[in-house]
């Protein structure tokens, strides 16, 4: 245990958040989500929801504030403006930590398309549809 780390920052969430740096993107996949197939270095965390593990990875990991989005959701399938109760969730970890970043949608091919390019992809326990979320680490200031 460390001290003012989420117990859910493990070895290998927390070694990997350490060794990516500025502009490299972190993927949070809901149960569905076709992980193992994108070819990404994969941490489990089986049972645990996405906003659960955002707000973990937000505690520690800085936003990236050179681009206009730095967070991501995925659209609904034949429906892009619609709003999931998820994407909610995704907002107040946001505002809880996120410096005043806007979660932006992407169209579901392009997610897979980013993710497949991602430092790596943490896998979450949730099943809620759409329980995904791209993250884009930024630098720490001075």
């Amino acid at each position: 245990m460390l001290k003012n780390i989420d117990p859910l920052l493990g070895p290998d969430l927390l070694s990997t958040l350490r060794a990516m740096g500025h502009g490299d993107e972190i993927v949070i996949a809901d149960a569905n989500f076709p992980a193992a197939s994108a070819g990404r270095p994969l941490i489990r965390l089986d049972g645990i929801d996405a906003p659960r593990i955002a707000n973990a990875i937000l505690s520690v990991m800085p936003l990236d504030d050179f681009v206009p989005e730095c967070a991501w959701h995925m659209q609904v399938v034949g429906d892009p403006a619609s709003q999931m109760p998820i994407f909610d969730d995704f907002r107040a970890a946001l505002a809880t930590h996120g410096d005043g970043a806007v979660l932006a949608p992407l169209e579901r091919f392009a997610f897979y398309e980013r993710a497949a390019k991602a430092f790596a992809i943490v896998v979450s326990g949730e099943t809620r549809l759409y329980g995904n979320l791209i993250l884009k680490k930024g630098v720490i200031r001075p």
